[in-house]
């Protein structure tokens, strides 16, 4: 018997040649956890994937200026929104160690990335972003790297983080104002798509882009699994 990853309900499967052939493709969930995620849909920015009526959202203008007119970030694609079931399966996954929960977003984090990237995919990099070393120790692995595993390419792990603070814990300025946490061990000519799970003032995400940027990196994309 296989049983839903988040409520312990048991999952029925109805038997046909497709499940039989494909049995690695039956969901992790049950219907109903399935339908309390909510998928990012109609109008978005187009920098930064938040919901939004304009082209480009406050935030990403923002960004814009602080970068003199040159936001290291091309853009992000985001999958899904941060509600309060993500909020909880996130605190779940990432935070007290639950690492097979992360199977539960493989199958349409795979279908999402290949209708997002598809004609950029083959000439990429994809580089997870890292946690610190000491990080890792406490967490046990790096939720980016899983993710980024889901989508059966080739990883590059060329950025080094610096240990410091969680950016959980921190307030919204104290995260716009943080210093560039990591390092590049060499540099790259070829367009990034940067793999993390969550975007949230986009700061990270602009800290490793510019730091490419600088380095010879032409465009700096980037895949998250939720947008915050």
């Amino acid at each position: 018997m296989n049983y839903c990853l988040w409520c312990d309900e048991e999952l029925i499967v109805h038997t046909n040649w497709g499940n039989v052939i494909h049995l690695q493709k039956q969901q992790k969930l049950c219907p109903l956890c399935i339908a309390k995620f909510k998928k990012i849909t109609g109008n978005r920015c187009t920098i930064c994937s938040r919901p939004s009526g304009n082209k480009t959202c406050e935030d990403c203008e923002k960004w814009k200026s602080i970068y003199a007119g040159n936001d290291p970030l091309d853009r992000n694609v985001s999958l899904y929104s941060y509600n309060h079931f993500m909020k909880e399966m996130i605190a779940k996954w990432k935070y007290r160690g639950d690492y097979i929960l992360g199977e539960v977003f493989r199958r349409e984090w795979l279908i999402h990335f290949m209708k997002s990237y598809s004609t950029l995919k083959k000439q990429a990099a994809i580089i997870p972003i890292p946690l610190s070393d000491e990080r890792l120790i406490e967490r046990g692995f790096n939720q980016s790297q899983l993710l980024a595993s889901f989508l059966n390419l080739k990883q590059m792990e060329i950025l080094k983080r610096i240990h410091s603070e969680k950016q959980s814990k921190k307030t919204r300025i104290e995260r716009m104002m943080s210093e560039n946490p990591f390092t590049l061990t060499k540099p790259i000519t070829k367009p990034v798509i940067l793999i993390d799970d969550i975007y949230t003032t986009g700061r990270t995400i602009r800290h490793a882009a510019n730091l490419l940027k600088i380095n010879g990196c032409p465009k700096v994309y980037t895949y998250t699994l939720v947008r915050g």
